[in-house]
């Protein structure tokens, strides 16, 4: 059933709320909507307190790892870690206290998806897909998403849509890689976009975390069609963020996506600066449509 999930964004070592679309290595483009006074710790506790798992911890840039690591610590194994995750690192924040590791990036070589990559960061947490998470942020291009990495500025080749296969040069999976319907794709080198794309995907994680980056942070409703398509192509959990405003956007993802898709709520929670709904409502929407 569709609940509310809480964010921790970090951004230069302070929990903000920022306009997704703006940000780049450009201070003079950045769009921020909220700066706390607290510090990320003290956000990890409220979460705890209140009993909202599976919250995202999400570092935007450098500059994040002493706030990421004092929320990890606030609630070990309740929260997950995202930004600059790589093979290198993703055991290290695991045994940090991360309950999983969120990995977008690292996937996508020079704009390219890497199968080899993939693998690899399974391989770092001892093939444990129980403790990954895909983040398959997005950019909207004509009618049709594609996967944007990083901090969503560089939109990459991979497709989230319905279609049918398309050429895209990357390896095809190992004989020993978990069972997906890549194999079913017409050549070594044709990529199967769309719902092909996620079952791929599905076997190498345990949920997907998707923001529609174009509107994420500017509080003027959640992308509809997007939140649809996902709950129609996905079979594990998936976390939609961006534009949500309120407890209408969780009434209405619940209902475009039948219950199979969760909510995050930023710029507009009253805890982030926000007007349109307040951190008490998201808790009792939750209580109300536990089940």
């Amino acid at each position: 059933m569709t609940r509310f999930r809480p964010c921790i964004d970090l951004h230069a070592g302070q929990v903000k709320q920022i306009v997704g679309g703006t940000l780049s290595t450009k201070p003079g483009e950045l769009k921020t909507n909220f700066v706390s006074d607290h510090s990320a710790g003290y956000f990890a506790k409220l979460y705890r307190d209140n009993g909202l798992t599976d919250g995202h911890v999400v570092k935007l840039g450098p500059g994040n790892d002493d706030a990421a690591i004092e929320a990890l610590k606030a609630w070990p194994d309740g929260l997950h870690i995202a930004g600059g995750i790589t093979d290198k690192n993703a055991q290290y924040w695991l045994d940090a206290g991360a309950e999983k590791v969120v990995v977008t990036s690292y996937l996508f070589p020079d704009a390219q998806f890497s199968i080899d990559r993939l693998q690899s960061i399974l391989a770092a947490i001892g093939g444990d897909t129980s403790k990954l998470v895909l983040d398959l942020s997005c950019r909207k291009r004509g009618n049709t998403w594609f996967v944007a990495m990083d901090k969503w500025q560089t939109v990459t080749n991979m497709e989230i849509t319905q279609g049918t296969c398309c050429m895209i040069d990357i390896k095809k999976p190992s004989s020993s890689s978990p069972k997906s319907r890549y194999d079913e794709a017409c050549s070594d080198q044709c990529y199967p976009r769309t719902l092909e794309t996620i079952s791929m995907l599905e076997p190498y994680c345990s949920e997907f975390l998707i923001h529609a980056a174009d509107v994420e942070g500017l509080q003027q409703g959640i992308d509809q069609e997007l939140v649809s398509r996902l709950a129609e192509w996905c079979a594990i959990p998936v976390t939609y963020a961006g534009g949500g405003r309120g407890i209408e956007d969780l009434e209405r993802v619940k209902e475009k996506s039948k219950g199979k898709v969760d909510l995050t709520i930023g710029s507009a929670l009253d805890i982030f600066g926000g007007s349109g709904v307040t951190f008490e409502q998201c808790i009792e929407w939750n209580t109300l449509n536990a089940g």
